[in-house]
Order: structure tokens, then sequence, then C-alpha cells
């Protein structure tokens, strides 16, 4: 389990960076990895907590031992009310407990090594910049991506990318800039970062959700000859009860 001993970030980028660090593995934990994330929170086990760790990764484990414990502990339990509702309401509710962890964790920091109010703004403005987990799963800050995807250029084959060998024509220009500004409050799927016109991205055609090309191991070849894509989660669900 993640222990607080063997890492304490001492300024405002170090908390910030163990932040994203940890945010980045919970929401590895509720897109990419759902369907391992899912097996290991079986109802049948002690109360488990998901834990994201500061080198992006997670794990779920039982709560720390100690009392009080070193770091504030994850919500309890969060594998029992797994079958008692709809997996997506399931992985919304453990989102939202993920973001008040995270930023109980920050904080936590912030106050043993003494932030002032400065420092503590700063780190808030920071984290504030990202989105929260709960709307990286639920895709709750692009709700008009679709209507915006059926007029953009890319649209045809579910991709899209800001890469064209060289400098946009001039009467090109405006509809790059255009579809960057269409695109630019869109979120991948998988790590929860912004759109970026140099990068490759590509739709689920299930979920309609975003991702990177390189979250999801697609390149702009291989997209070609992908008739329907569906993005890792969308491919491991199965029939549930």
């Amino acid at each position: 389990m993640d222990g607080g001993t063997q890492y304490n970030p001492r300024t405002v980028e170090e908390v910030f960076r163990d932040f994203k660090g940890r945010r980045a593995g919970m929401i590895k934990a509720l897109t990419t990895d759902v369907e391992e994330f899912y097996q290991q929170c079986d109802p049948e086990k002690e109360n488990v907590c998901l834990y994201g760790l500061p080198n992006e990764q997670w794990e779920v484990n039982l709560p720390a031992e100690e009392v009080p414990p070193e770091l504030p502990e994850p919500a309890l339990g969060i594998n029992f009310a797994r079958d008692g509702m709809q997996e997506k309401d399931w992985l919304s509710l453990v989102a939202v407990h993920s973001d008040a962890w995270l930023f109980a964790v920050a904080f936590y920091f912030g106050a043993r090594f003494g932030f002032d109010k400065a420092d503590r703004k700063r780190l808030f403005t920071m984290i504030n910049d990202l989105p929260t987990i709960f709307e990286v799963v639920t895709g709750t800050v692009k709700k008009q991506l679709k209507e915006k995807s059926s007029v953009s250029n890319h649209s045809s084959n579910k991709s899209k990318s800001g890469l064209n060998g060289g400098q946009p024509k001039d009467d090109d220009e405006g509809l790059v800039k255009e579809d960057e500004e269409e695109h630019g409050d869109t979120l991948c799927g998988a790590c929860g970062e912004n759109y970026a016109a140099d990068e490759f991205w590509i739709c689920c055609d299930i979920c309609e959700k975003w991702f990177h090309g390189k979250c999801v191991k697609i390149t702009p070849a291989r997209a070609e000859h992908i008739k329907q894509y569906k993005c890792p989660s969308c491919s491991n669900k199965r029939a549930r009860p």
C-alpha cells in the first residue's frame, strides 16, 4: 500500500507533481484499466480502497492499520456498492471520492510543511486548472463534443490530428484555428489532459470519448484501417448483471 513515509513532497511544485501522479493512476483505474479494477473490487472481499500512487499507478488494497494513518485514507469499502448500482454510476461515485482524497492528500502535505496563504492559493490554482477525475470519467466537460465533431474536418475517420507536414496554407488557417477552438476543451479519456493541435487523437465509436493516440497505442496509419474504433474500456466490457 502507498506509504507517506517514503515520499514527502515539500514544495508547491513537488506536491503538485505528486497530485498529478496519483490522479493519473486513479484515472487509469477508472478508464483504461477499468476491467481489472472492476474485478479487484469484489464485494466478497473486506473493505478496500482505491489508491493512486505518485508513479502514475494504482492499487486496490486494505486501508492502513495504524491510527491515525500517515496520510489521509481514501473512501473505504468501495467494493460493497459495486453490484448494487449501474457500473457507470459506481465508477462516477468512486471518481468523486477519489477527487476528495486527492485534495486531502495535497493539502495534508501543504499543512505539514507549512505552506503559507500564497503557496496554498498557488497549489489550488494549479490543481484547479486540471479537470477532476469525475469530469474525465463522466465526460461532463465535453457534453457538446458530439455536435462539434459532426462539423470537424476530421470526423470522416473518427480521428483528428494537428500534424500537416508544415505550416498551414493561408486559406486553411481559418479552418485550423476554428478546429483548435472547437476542441480546445476536449479531454483525453485516458490521461485527462487537454487537446493539443500537434497530437493525434481518436474517438471511440461506442462511448464517443476522445483519446490521445499514444494513450491507447493507436497510430494515424493504423487508424486509417479501423472501421469502428472501440476504446480499451468498451472493448473489455462484458455483460454484467
